[in-house]
């Protein structure tokens, strides 16, 4: 509507769309009124809310900072100053919001709230500032830098302050012209929308508090500092022990902290004091040959009282061993041709003292071995292991050695007879396979007879029917048996030569 001279036409268009934006104007605002005091009736409801439960989270860190004072003594001298801060500001929106209605006789009736002068007069005098207006922003800034500086200048909530608590200038969406805050957001607004505005603010800082709070604490303040959300855990330096042994090890808190103290300890029923760094430190004899329980209580002082927490694990006394435990990982036979997984153990022992020895035997790790057993029927496994106390045991081991059994032709991964078209034959590839066998062995077809009804064999090599085999193919009918045998297959990257390869057998459905 401006720059450049308009004509009368123009002007009148001009001044009609003004008049049109006043009407509408006119009928909306009352609407918009209420919709502004309904929003901030919602507000009010939503900062006690809010307030209740800050109150009982603050009430609640004090607790703990009483009974833990290492762990959450810090914590609370961070909340308090923010509450300070936090109680302090709310208080003067809260007097402000009384200054501005104090003239209201109904406070309900947000279409009585439609006039600016108010704040307009209270914040701002020609182009500058009233002291109060001032006042505004100082309260504003100092809210937002002193929680950051009781947080530390590295927090996290860094940019959500700097965002709920911005005064910096506003940009014009329509000239792109910097605004100052205070004008952009306060300067001829309703009294009933700067009403709401400062509403919001004040739950901004109930938020900000709840937000800062829960931090502190590690997430959800009840379900982390409860102690019945702990539990004993036994570690114990080793699994088993032999007679007479110092059974020794430690136990701790599922959710382990040093600084955590309890205020005593049964163990086996029995008092116990010899905890340190939050942990219970175990020092006891074995005793016999058998199974044998840990267990007890911690006790932790929470909210003047004693929490319980207790803990139970168990381990076993062993006689020392004199023998050492042989295993094979496939059952108790090894196939020739094929590295055979082997474990050899000896409890108690350690690995480093444990030696095994047989033809075609390797060690390929801890414990771990692979026999690729020679000739012969039996391979005998020797092993000699050296015990804690300086002796020395020998054993031998005897396992039969077997060839790979009789891989069988197949059809799409099927065994036996198939049933399948005869178009579909013609173009699937014949395969071999070794059913329910313990190593998943790669075979590879490499060449195969076919016989028809009615026609003679047929010898393709590879694993696809050639082109006298399909023209065989083509003769045959419905229910016919198409017979594949004289199948010849290897193990790939494995020079073992199979025995043999059973037929498959395909019946055509068309």
């Amino acid at each position: 509507m401006a720059g450049g001279k308009m004509s009368a036409r123009q002007k009148m268009i001009n001044l009609m769309y003004l008049v049109f934006i006043a009407m509408l104007a006119m009928n909306m605002s009352k609407e918009v009124l209420s919709a502004f005091g309904f929003m901030n009736e919602k507000l009010v409801e939503n900062n006690l809310s809010t307030a209740e439960k800050n109150a009982l989270a603050y009430t609640n860190l004090a607790t703990k900072a009483s009974e833990q004072p290492e762990k959450f003594g810090p914590l609370k001298q961070k909340a308090d100053k923010v509450k300070e801060y936090s109680s302090e500001f709310y208080q003067y929106l809260a007097d402000l919001k009384s200054k501005m209605t104090a003239d209201i006789e109904d406070k309900d009736n947000y279409e009585e709230m439609d006039k600016t002068d108010w704040l307009d007069a209270y914040f701002f005098k020609g182009d500058n500032y009233t002291a109060e207006g001032q006042e505004f922003l100082d309260k504003m800034n100092g809210y937002r830098n002193n929680v950051l500086n009781a947080l530390g200048s590295d927090s996290k909530f860094a940019p959500v302050l700097n965002k709920r608590f911005s005064t910096d200038d506003v940009v014009d969406q329509e000239t792109g012209k910097e605004i100052p805050f205070l004008r952009a957001r306060y300067e001829g607004f309703p009294m009933v929308a700067s009403l709401t505005n400062f509403t919001q603010i004040q739950a901004d800082v109930k938020n900000t508090e709840s937000d800062i709070i829960s931090d502190l604490l590690g997430g959800q303040l009840e379900s982390e500092v409860s102690m019945s959300n702990y539990n004993g855990v036994v570690q114990l330096d080793k699994n088993a022990f032999y007679p007479g042994d110092k059974v020794t090890g430690s136990v701790v808190l599922g959710r382990y902290d040093p600084s955590l103290k309890p205020s005593r300890v049964e163990l086996n029923g029995k008092k116990y004091d010899n905890f340190k760094d939050g942990s219970v430190v175990l020092d006891l004899r074995a005793g016999s040959v058998g199974e044998k329980d840990i267990k007890g209580t911690i006790y932790f002082m929470e909210n003047g009282e004693e929490v319980p927490v207790p803990f139970k694990s168990s381990y076993s006394v062993i006689s020392k061993p004199n023998a050492p435990v042989v295993s094979a990982d496939k059952m108790n036979v090894v196939y020739r041709g094929l590295s055979n997984p082997i474990s050899i153990s000896l409890p108690g022992v350690p690995d480093k003292d444990v030696r095994a020895s047989a033809p075609g035997l390797q060690k390929t790790g801890s414990g771990k071995y692979m026999m690729r057993p020679k000739a012969g029927n039996t391979v005998s496994i020797n092993v000699s292991a050296k015990l804690a106390d300086g002796k020395n045991v020998n054993t031998k081991t005897v396992f039969r050695i077997k060839d790979i059994p009789a891989a069988m032709g197949t059809v799409r991964g099927q065994f036996g007879t198939v049933r399948m078209p005869k178009s579909g034959l013609a173009n699937t590839p014949i395969g071999a396979g070794l059913p329910d066998f313990l190593f998943d062995l790669d075979l590879r077809v490499t060449s195969f007879k076919v016989k028809v009804p009615g026609q003679l064999a047929i010898i393709v090599n590879g694993s696809k029917l050639n082109a006298a085999a399909k023209k065989a193919l083509s003769k045959a009918r419905r229910g016919d048996i198409i017979n594949i045998f004289g199948i010849q297959a290897v193990i790939k990257n494995n020079s073992y030569k199979l025995k043999k390869v059973l037929p498959v057998n395909i019946e055509l459905t068309n």
